[in-house]
């Protein structure tokens, strides 16, 4: 009997379980007014989001959070992306927040997500782009509007930092239809002038007020800047397209003067501990060089300075003796040469080397004579040619051939009449 009936953890369970598996709750698109917000320190978001005839409550987890260029606060009108489920520790149902923008400028912050895509594809947010902000500007020229808070707090903070510097005003519209215009027309005509750098913003506002500054013109004429530009549009919250193609974003206009120029306090300071540094140094560089010279006039050379010279001179008397015994020692080695040569027996018998060589002279003669065919025909033996080659076997020969049979004294040319042998 008991059977039939469930826990409150079964039921809110099973709940739970039918919200979760309809395929209808998993991405929900809602439109309301934000109520109860409250940030916790976790960093979640909750709050409930309600109509005229109903609400529901709302969690915005860390990971979705910190994703947002705003706060919500109360009484916003919000458009929600999310999903419905139920909590099983209370039974609500609730929806879970994945994104959150604000309504009436949905449009327009979808325009600003595509843009910067574009342009962070195309590289021009990348840092190896962004061109240095001088330390010590000398002129500093300010796009923005003629009157407002922003153009006072960027000028009366440069004037109170460091007063050196000369500061450029070019008046443009910051708000409206033909505002980017006018901000692409401000900064091209800023780049005409010796500027060290260039503020482009603005006062806070909504983000509505600031989307001339998502302009991709605008964007595009930052980045090709030649003079480096500091973005200070809006509040520290505050995020725009300018800000992430610019050298350097500002939270603040007041924040962007303080990064164009230095605490002239600061220089001072700084310019003072030099002072003592360089002072220092000087010192102990001259402390330094006085202990040297002291040491050095307190040197034995210098207070004997000739024995310096003795030292040398008998330096060079070594060296010269050395000098004398190596000439003396080779003249030596010569004359003991020549002496040989001299002695020689060639050069003491000239004649007998003469008939020496008389004798082998004859000797080689004799033996060419022997080797010598010409020799061989004075015993009577004879050479004989067939077609000017030396005739070997009478195999080569046939009858009528000619032949040149050369004896000692002249050829005889003849026909082979009978061939004996071969």
């Amino acid at each position: 009997m008991d059977d039939k009936y469930l826990t409150v953890t079964a039921l809110t369970r099973y709940l739970k379980y039918k919200f979760d598996s309809d395929s209808n709750l998993r991405k929900v698109f809602l439109r309301g007014e934000i109520s109860n917000f409250k940030s916790h320190t976790t960093g979640h978001f909750y709050f409930s989001i309600k109509d005229e005839n109903s609400k529901i409550n709302a969690i915005m987890f860390r990971t979705h959070a910190s994703k947002l260029n705003f706060i919500p606060t109360e009484g916003m009108k919000v458009l929600i992306t999310g999903s419905v489920s139920v909590y099983e520790a209370t039974g609500n149902y609730q929806i879970y927040v994945e994104d959150l923008i604000e309504d009436g400028i949905g449009n327009l912050y979808v325009a600003f997500e595509k843009l910067k895509k574009k342009l962070e594809a195309e590289g021009l947010f990348d840092p190896k782009y962004k061109k240095e902000i001088p330390k010590i500007p000398e002129r500093i020229g300010i796009v923005t509007a003629s009157t407002g808070a922003a153009v006072r707090d960027i000028i009366s903070t440069i004037r109170r930092r460091f007063p050196l510097c000369e500061t450029y005003l070019f008046p443009c519209l910051v708000q409206g239809e033909n505002a980017a215009a006018d901000i692409v027309k401000k900064i091209n005509q800023a780049s005409t002038y010796d500027l060290d750098v260039l503020i482009v913003g603005r006062g806070g506002g909504a983000f509505e007020d600031l989307n001339c500054f998502n302009d991709e013109e605008v964007a595009r004429t930052i980045f090709a800047s030649k003079i480096p530009i500091i973005s200070a549009v809006g509040h520290e919250i505050d995020y725009t397209i300018a800000d992430f193609v610019a050298d350097l974003r500002a939270p603040t206009p007041t924040g962007a003067a303080e990064l164009a120029v230095p605490n002239l306090v600061d220089l001072k300071h700084i310019l003072s501990q030099y002072h003592i540094r360089l002072n220092e140094s000087i010192m102990k560089k001259v402390k330094m060089m006085s202990l040297y010279l002291e040491s050095f006039k307190s040197s034995f050379v210098i207070k004997n300075p000739m024995l310096l010279f003795e030292n040398k001179k008998q330096k060079f008397d070594m060296v010269y003796e050395k000098l004398i015994r190596t000439m003396q020692t080779k003249l030596e080695n010569k004359r003991t040469l020549l002496k040989q040569m001299q002695n020689h027996y060639i050069l003491c018998n000239p004649k007998q080397l003469y008939e020496s060589y008389q004798i082998q002279l004859k000797n080689t003669i004799e033996k060419l004579e022997l080797l010598n065919p010409l020799s061989v025909l004075k015993r009577g033996y004879a050479i004989t040619y067939h077609n000017e080659t030396l005739l070997r076997s009478v195999k080569s020969l046939q009858k009528g051939d000619f032949i040149q049979i050369k004896l000692t004294d002249g050829e005889i040319s003849a026909s082979v009449e009978d061939i004996i042998g071969g």
